[in-house]
């Protein structure tokens, strides 16, 4: 199978179990059409992919994956929700279409926002039917949030608030952005491998680190799409960043030396790959798709 199409059936795969995982969920109101909203508008699904990839290569049972697979995306949804927020970025648009506090309202944006951080965690401790080892599913919810909370992405997004307007250097932005964005990259990639086999388990590291590199490659080059990306494409302002005054990668570095940035953090995600005695040409030309990206 090639990516293209391992592409399409894990989206294909995780949009199904989100949409059943809604329905059987929830009763029938706005906090659900907006969880809905915020969930199934749209969206790369880089990070279920990332869980499923590595969990193939893992040996992991499908199910098992895929549950991983949306529980990262449930929380990967309600970040995007809170981060759309007027007290936070106060954007309007969001994967071309109203952000959920636009179409919803403030309260139920915020109240969708935390009903998908929670579900995520119901999703990974019911699952009746597997067969994962209880230590190992304990494991995987404990990544889960930690890469969610004080220590991982909500941390993150505290100190891009307290940046914000501010001269940071390097370290200090790279600081925000593997908290911020990469934590929950780096927590995909865990649960992929958490959810296989016991053989796989001493790769965990190895696998986490590509992740954690890849994590923040991505976020040098979403640095880079605020500035010459398009606006009908990315489904979002083109400018935004520099409009509300964020330290990016770009105006820290100018163009060129962020784009050597990038490269380099690459070569360091590929560097991880080789120590790992898996075929993982998928993960390899996934990090070249998602940093050649258009949005």
């Amino acid at each position: 199978m090639n990516i293209k199409q391992f592409t399409a059936e894990v989206r294909s795969a995780v949009d199904n179990r989100l949409n059943q995982l809604i329905e059987s969920h929830i009763a029938s109101s706005s906090l659900k059409e907006a969880m809905a909203y915020g969930v199934l508008l749209g969206g790369k699904r880089i990070r279920p992919y990332l869980t499923m990839a590595v969990a193939e290569l893992c040996g992991a049972e499908t199910n098992e994956a895929l549950d991983a697979a949306c529980a990262v995306e449930l929380i990967h949804a309600y970040s995007l929700i809170h981060d759309d927020l007027p007290a936070m970025d106060d954007d309007e648009l969001r994967r071309g279409h109203p952000t959920c506090h636009i179409k919803f309202g403030e309260a139920t944006a915020v109240l969708a926002g935390d009903a998908l951080q929670t579900l995520a965690f119901e999703v990974l401790s019911t699952n009746l039917e597997a067969k994962l080892p209880s230590q190992r599913r304990i494991a995987m919810i404990q990544h889960l949030a930690s890469a969610s909370g004080a220590k991982g992405m909500c941390f993150g997004q505290a100190l891009d608030l307290d940046a914000t307007g501010r001269a940071i250097d390097e370290l200090e932005l790279e600081k925000i952005h593997r908290h911020k964005t990469g934590a929950l990259i780096r927590a995909s990639a865990a649960l992929g491998v958490l959810a296989g086999n016991d053989e796989s388990q001493q790769y965990l590291d190895h696998f986490c680190d590509f992740a954690s590199w890849i994590g923040l490659a991505y976020q040098v080059y979403d640095d880079i799409l605020d500035v010459v990306g398009n606006t009908e494409v990315m489904g979002k302002p083109q400018g935004s960043d520099e409009a509300h005054h964020k330290a990016t990668y770009v105006a820290l570095l100018g163009l060129d030396g962020a784009s050597e940035k990038l490269l380099s953090l690459h070569q360091q995600a590929l560097l991880s790959l080789n120590k790992i005695p898996y075929n993982t040409q998928k993960l390899e030309t996934f990090s070249e798709i998602l940093l050649k990206r258009d949005h």
